[in-house]
């Protein structure tokens, strides 16, 4: 946590995991971001992994140091609450569809310089999710080795879609300030997945070369990089992204004079050509295997370290959740009351400020833990409207 957007409030009524990214993001930067859900949660209150009672893990630290406003939303009056919520704050944040009571221009006519940011599934509001967005661009076909499309378990474009969701709301406000106007962000999960294609050449390439990129399993497309099994029996992913650690490499595994041989009797330079390495790797692979595959992989860790060559060693997530430098040690993660009652380390913000303290990590809400405060100092009723008002279940509260 850090306190760089004090000051800021933000509205957010979501589910899933796009949208509360980005809520996340702005509130562990220092945003009052309120979070608005049916009374007893939304649809996403039980994803799992949940615990043994049946809280989620995944609820709880997508939704770390929000508020949260628990709403009937099935009736017209918590609906208009809401909506009033939203223009007296200025700041939104949905996954809600583009039509119906949270419409941007619907909030707008009693906030016209309301800033709206709607994370959508496809452009034209029809739904999608990361993992049908992710096969409609292509990314399973170019992952595994066999003939069948493997699909990742990352959910790469709901985390992109959240974190461009924060830089956008960022950037509008920046626009908003300069010349007082508001508006509505629209960013699709289609866009942010097509537009990452994009970016990153492939999109040109498929276009250019008029064929779709072989699969490669753990190769690494473009450069000398891919897993190999140390004699101790130990999976290696090793990757070379600079000259140097080429050269650094092959000293290290004592390969100059078979690389040579190669070089000469195929007429090429591997010291400074990426493309080249990738291009005949169908040569050098065989001799990084049994180079690796003869020495124990702490001798060649010490000596990869030594070199700078990058390299990591497969292993399972639980495996990593023990490292110490990864988790214990790092001072990303804290201490944190969990609704759930569970106790593990709770990430705070990604980033790094070194000329400001880290505050710790803030826990999520309880459903409607926030609801007679939220009403009370953004909305500016009574107690006892707000009591009349939870009475007659519009709205909910934690206790």
């Amino acid at each position: 946590m850090y306190p760089l957007l004090a000051g800021l409030s933000v509205i957010e009524a979501s589910s899933f995991v796009a949208a509360p990214t980005c809520g996340l993001y702005l509130a562990q930067m220092g945003a009052e971001v309120i979070r608005v859900d049916q009374i007893g949660g939304g649809p996403d209150y039980h994803r799992w992994p949940v615990t043994a009672d049946n809280a989620s893990l995944y609820w709880e630290n997508l939704n770390r140091a929000k508020r949260s406003l628990a709403l009937d939303l099935g009736r017209p009056e918590a609906r208009e609450l809401l909506q009033a919520l939203v223009r007296a704050t200025g700041q939104f944040v949905t996954n809600f569809p583009a039509k119906g009571f949270l419409a941007h221009d619907t909030l707008a006519e009693g906030r016209k310089d309301l800033i709206t940011v709607r994370v959508m599934g496809w452009a034209d509001g029809s739904p999608a999710l990361d993992y049908t967005v992710n096969n409609a661009v292509g990314y399973p076909m170019l992952t595994g080795a066999g003939p069948d499309p493997v699909n990742h378990v990352l959910p790469a474009w709901d985390l992109l879609t959240g974190a461009y969701a924060a830089f956008a709301l960022m950037a509008a406000l920046h626009r908003r300030a300069a010349s007082g106007e508001g508006g509505e962000v629209r960013l699709p999960l289609s866009d942010v997945a097509i537009g990452t294609v994009a970016n990153l050449g492939s999109l040109a390439e498929v276009i250019t070369t008029g064929a779709d990129r072989p699969r490669l399993g753990n190769t690494v497309f473009g450069l000398f990089g891919r897993d190999f099994v140390t004699a101790d029996g130990v999976r290696t992913m090793i990757v070379v992204v600079t000259h140097r650690q080429w050269a650094n490499l092959v000293a290290a595994l004592g390969l100059g004079e078979a690389i040579g041989a190669i070089e000469a009797a195929r007429g090429v330079a591997f010291a400074a050509d990426d493309g080249l390495r990738y291009t005949h790797r169908d040569a050098l692979y065989p001799l990084f295997e049994a180079a690796i595959g003869a020495r124990r992989h702490s001798d060649l860790a010490a000596a990869f370290d030594a070199g700078g060559i990058v390299h990591s060693a497969y292993r399972t997530m639980h495996e990593a959740a023990m490292d110490p430098a990864l988790v214990a040690e790092n001072p990303l993660f804290g201490a944190a009351a969990n609704p759930s009652g569970a106790t593990y380390p709770a990430a705070g913000a990604f980033a790094t400020l070194p000329a400001t303290p880290r505050e710790a990590p803030r826990p999520a809400p309880r459903n409607g833990e926030h609801s007679e405060m939220v009403l009370a100092e953004r909305l500016g009723l009574a107690s006892g409207a707000i009591a009349r008002l939870i009475d007659s279940g519009l709205v909910g509260t934690a206790r």
